[in-house]
C-alpha cells in the first residue's frame, strides 16, 4: 500500500508547547503512552531530545504512533561527507581577519540540500555537546527516496532563494525566504524544492535547543511571540519502497537502506518538534531617544551556554524598522567584540554595508576583530538629517557566538572569498580637530 495521508500544510500554534495531532481518528491512545496494545496496530516509540531528568520546564520528548518502529532498517556505512564538516575543524589556521564572502553558485549537476551543504565554519565538539557549524547550502533538486536525520545536533535552516518544503515525521511545513525552519537533532525528514535552485544557511548547534530569549526590562512583550512559531500536524507515509536513510554522527554520513518510508507516525503529543517563524512577525524594540542598541535586542532564538549571558549561539535578526534616535550615530558603531559573528543577508541591503554584501552572501568578524560601518556609510550617517527614517527593504542575520569561528579549507580558498573585503575600512581619514 502506497498512500500519503495528510500531506496538506497544516500547522498548530506556539514555541515549545505540549502538542497533540492524529492523522487518522482515534490514533492517539487516550490516557497512557504505551498500551499494551495502541490503536490501528501502531507501534509506540518515545523520542527524548533531552536527558530523561532535565527540569520539566526544559525537558523535551515526544512520543510517536507509528507504522513501524525506527529500528527497522539495516547497518549504517559510513558515506562521502562531501564538504560537510564538524570538528574538530582544524584543517587549517584560522586568521583574524575580517573575511566576507559572495554566495555559492547554484550547481550544475543534480544535488539534493544534504548533498549542497558546505561548511565554511565552527568550533566546539559535536560528541561533547557544545559548539556549533555554519554551512551554506546551493541545492537544485528535491529529496525523494532519501531522508536525513541529524544526530550531532539540531539545524536552524535560513532560505535566501527558493522554499524550502519538509517533509518530516511530525509532518509537512515550508520556510520561504524570510522565514526559518528549525529541525531538531534525530528528527527524520526530507527536503523539496518546489521553485528550483535554491540557496540558504544552516547553522548546526551542538549545544542547548535554541529556545526564546528571556525578556527582561522589555517584559511580557516584544521580540519573538511563542504563537508565531508553527508547528506542523501529523501526517504519515504508507510506502513501501527502496529508499536511503542517511545520519549525521559524531561528524561523519552514514547511509542505511530500508524498504519503506520513514515517515510513517500516524499520531503523536509532547513538546519536541520541528517549527517555523516568519521573521516578518518580529516586533523590534529599538531606542526612541539616543544611542545606538546592542543588537542582543534583535535576538529571536538562544541556545545558552554554562556562563550565564554568554551563549553558545545567539541567532539575531536586523529586519525592517523605524530609526528615530536624536543626534546619534544610526547605523552600528566600531567595535571589537569578544563574540564572534557570521552575517548573512536574505534580501535588500544591510545599513552599514550597502555595497559587497549581497543576498546569499556572508560575512566573518571573528572574536575581537575590529569592524563596522564602511566609508560612505560612515559619511552619510554623520551628515544625515536626523528625521524618523524607516530602514525598509532588509533582512540580514547573525550566528553570533562565544566560541571563535574555524575556518575550514573551502572558506579560506572558496573563490567566493572577497580578498580585498579590508579595503573598505581603508579610506576612513584623520578628521581630529584637537591641534
Amino acid at each position: 500500500m502506497d498512500t500519503l495521508v495528510n500531506s496538506d500544510l497544516d500547522y498548530q500554534s506556539g514555541f515549545g508547547n505540549e502538542f497533540a495531532t492524529e492523522a487518522l481518528p482515534g490514533a492517539l491512545p487516550v490516557g497512557r503512552n504505551s498500551p499494551q496494545k495502541a490503536p490501528y496496530g501502531l507501534y509506540a516509540e518515545l523520542l527524548s531530545g533531552t536527558a530523561f531528568t532535565v527540569a520539566r520546564e526544559h525537558n523535551r520528548r515526544t512520543w510517536f504512533y507509528r507504522i513501524r518502529p525506527s529500528a527497522t532498517h539495516k547497518p549504517f556505512t559510513q558515506i562521502d561527507n562531501g564538504l560537510l564538516r564538524s570538528a574538530p575543524f582544524d584543517e587549517a589556521p584560522s586568521p583574524p581577519n575580517q573575511m566576507r564572502w559572495d554566495p555559492l553558485p547554484i550547481p550544475d549537476n543534480e544535488m539534493d540540500i544534504i548533498d549542497g551543504l558546505v561548511t565554511y565554519m565552527g568550533n566546539g565538539d559535536p560528541t561533547a555537546g557544545g559548539g556549533l557549524a555554519v554551512h551554506l547550502y546551493a541545492a537544485n533538486t528535491s529529496m525523494t527516496d532519501r531522508y536525513f536525520y541529524n544526530a550531532d545536533g539540531e539545524m536552524l535552516f535560513v532560505p535566501q532563494q527558493g522554499r524550502l518544503r519538509f517533509a518530516t515525521e511530525m509532518g509537512r511545513m515550508e520556510a520561504s525566504p524570510n522565514e526559518i525552519a528549525v529541525i531538531p537533532r534525530g528528527i527524520k525528514f526530507r527536503v523539496e524544492l518546489p521553485d528550483g535552485p535554491s540557496r540558504g544557511y544552516v547553522c548546526e548547534n551542538y549545544g542547548a535547543q535554541l529556545r526564546l530569549p528571556s525578556l527582561g526590562p522589555i517584559g511580557s512583550n516584544g521580540l519573538a511571540n511563542p504563537r508565531d512559531f508553527l508547528t506542523p500536524v501529523a501526517s504519515y507515509e504508507d510506502e513501501d519502497k527502496p529508499c536511503q536513510l542517511v545520519c549525521k554522527f559524531a561528524g561523519n554520513l552514514w547511509a542505511a537502506d530500508m524498504d519503506h518510508s520513514p515517515l510513517d507516525v500516524v499520531a503523536w503529543h509532547g513538546n519536541y518538534t520541528p517549527c517555523k517563524y516568519d521573521l516578518a512577525r518580529f516586533n523590534a524594540i529599538n531606542t526612541v531617544s539616543f544611542d545606538h542598541c546592542d543588537p542582543s535586542i534583535f535576538t529571536v532564538l538562544t541556545s545558552p551556554s554554562d556562563s550565564p549571558g554568554t551563549a553558545n549561539i545567539d541567532f539575531v535578526i536586523f529586519p525592517p524598522r523605524w530609526m528615530v534616535a536624536e543626534n546619534t550615530f544610526r547605523p552600528p558603531w566600531y567595535h571589537r567584540n569578544v563574540m564572534s559573528e557570521f552575517m548573512g543577508l536574505v534580501h535588500g541591503q544591510y545599513d552599514a554595508k550597502p555595497e559587497g554584501f549581497v543576498p546569499g552572501g556572508g560575512s566573518l568578524h571573528n572574536c575581537l576583530a575590529a569592524h563596522g560601518p564602511d566609508v560612505d556609510s560612515f559619511t552619510n550617517a554623520s551628515n544625515a538629517d536626523l528625521k524618523p527614517t524607516f530602514q525598509g527593504d532588509t533582512m540580514a542575520f547573525m550566528f553570533e557566538t562565544r566560541y571563535l569561528y574555524k575556518l575550514t579549507r573551502f572558506a579560506l580558498e572558496s573563490p567566493q572569498l572577497q580578498k580585498q573585503y579590508f579595503e573598505c575600512w581603508q579610506d576612513l581619514k584623520k578628521n581630529f580637530t584637537g591641534n
